[in-house]
């Protein structure tokens, strides 16, 4: 027998959320968004999915009328099912992806932080997933690293681009050169594969970099050669 779902959030989060379990046999009950009665949205599911942004995410919760068998998720990283109440059956399902507006987002394969209701592994098993066992008081710590990986991330190489512009250098060699150095710390891990002045003890290049940046681009170059510093103990 199918497996029946509704999502609440018809953004890019619940829609890559509701193609995912589609295609892996599940079967929607469609979609939920501003306006619409929310009260009977657990009703004849056996999932319920809460995509809003994680504000909007425990009065959604409120004003569903509560189920003995619907259990009611959210896919926020920082909250645990705890926010879900008072629905007994809840669980929190956080996929570590990226969904860049009108890029096309793949769930199957991806790294999910679980927790909550047995039924949350099934899903993730579902779209052969890999879960990660991340304790509710640990979510919000999960979720930053989340952020500096991906959204810290796109803003550095936001200031590669700027930088490489004012040498004249087209930005596709750095990003050649990031997806590189990505390689390295696949296999090498971060400690080992620094590499550049930070590594060497060579602050007089650390130097010559900061007076010709430009003064708005200092403060961050700054703090990364900081945070690469903190890895030379460990090489």
């Amino acid at each position: 027998m199918s497996t029946l779902f509704r999502i609440i959030g018809p953004g890019r989060a619940g829609r890559a959320f509701g193609e995912a379990l589609e295609d892996s046999g599940w079967t929607s009950m469609g979609f939920l968004g501003r306006g619409d009665d929310l009260t009977d949205a657990a009703h004849g599911v056996d999932l319920l999915v809460i995509a809003t942004p994680d504000a909007a995410i425990s009065g959604v919760a409120g004003a569903v009328t509560p189920s003995g068998h619907a259990v009611v998720a959210h896919l926020a990283g920082s909250l645990g099912p705890a926010v879900l109440a008072p629905h007994p059956r809840r669980a929190a399902i956080h996929p570590l992806v990226s969904l860049p507006p009108g890029g096309g987002v793949h769930l199957k394969g991806a790294w999910f932080a679980v927790s909550g209701d047995p039924l949350a592994w099934r899903v993730v098993s579902d779209l052969d997933g890999r879960p990660l066992a991340v304790a509710d008081d640990a979510r919000t710590s999960y979720h930053a690293a989340a952020v500096i990986a991906s959204n810290h991330l796109v803003a550095l190489l936001g200031q590669v681009e700027r930088v490489a512009a004012t040498a004249g250098v087209p930005f596709q060699a750095y990003l050649d050169l990031a997806r590189g150095t990505l390689d390295n710390v696949a296999a090498l891990g971060p400690a080992a594969a620094l590499t550049g002045p930070v590594a060497r003890g060579d602050w007089a290049t650390v130097a010559l970099h900061l007076a010709v940046l430009p003064v708005e681009e200092r403060a961050a170059y700054r703090a990364l050669a900081d945070q690469a510093a903190r890895l030379r103990p460990c090489r």
